[in-house]
């Protein structure tokens, strides 16, 4: 248990360090090259500092020169670090709006090129979707999306919710559905520990939207995704 509260720790003291030199880099770059860079750098050393690995497969179905939505489940802190190191491209994020509170470590997050959502606010999180399409459209930066909407406490996938499919659908991008077993076991959700371990991270092959036209064909198009996501994941 004590080795657990060390490696908590060191984490939050090196994302406060790595957060410092985002904050800077975000305003003298951009185009976010190099604090995308630098989100790499910090989730390589996040892993390394709590002795995490990850598996990683479907790589090849990713080609770095397209942009793409990521759609992802969630039931671990430890599934953003893994994708930020996974992901061969630039790509944003949504965050919680009230980690924009958060000293250094939220400033940066609002300085870069993730999107802040209110999630009890409607029209406010329309709007961050349209933020995120002109990542897509405009800056050709790939978004990633957790679809559930919040951490799944046992690992199980729940029900998706649809923004992210209406994101995809209405820029015409391609979804690669992402699948992260066992990331629960590492930091469970409401625990205050991290345990060592392997997290599974799967990229399966893009899922094409542009016939996608209305609401009806979102749902269809979620629920096939959510499918792809539940057969590749492991427990």
């Amino acid at each position: 248990m004590i080795l657990s509260y060390l490696k908590v720790a060191g984490v939050a003291v090196y994302i406060v360090i790595v957060s410092l030199f985002a904050l800077v880099f975000a305003f003298v770059d951009r185009s976010f090259t190099l604090y995308l860079k630098l989100n790499k750098v910090l989730s390589s050393g996040v892993l390394k500092i709590t002795g995490v690995k990850l598996q990683i497969s479907g790589l090849e179905n990713i080609d770095k020169n397209t942009t793409y939505v990521y759609v992802s489940n969630h039931s671990s802190q430890f599934d953003i670090a893994a994708l930020q190191y996974s992901i061969p491209q630039k790509f944003s994020m949504f965050y919680k709006k009230e980690l924009s509170n958060i000293p250094i470590f939220g400033w940066q997050l609002a300085a870069g090129p993730y999107v802040s959502i209110d999630r009890n606010n409607a029209e406010k999180a329309r709007r961050s979707l349209e933020s995120a399409k002109i990542l897509l459209d405009k800056k050709n930066i790939s978004v990633l999306l957790f679809a559930e909407g919040t951490r799944s406490k046992t690992g199980e996938i729940l029900p998706f919710k649809r923004g992210a499919f209406h994101l995809a659908a209405t820029s015409r991008h391609p979804i690669i559905p992402v699948t992260i077993s066992k990331s629960n076991l590492i930091m469970p959700k409401g625990k205050f520990r991290i345990n060592k371990g392997t997290i599974d991270l799967h990229f399966d092959k893009p899922v094409e939207t542009s016939e996608v036209k209305n609401r009806k064909d979102q749902i269809e198009l979620m629920e096939r995704v959510r499918n792809i996501i539940i057969s590749n994941h492991k427990n």
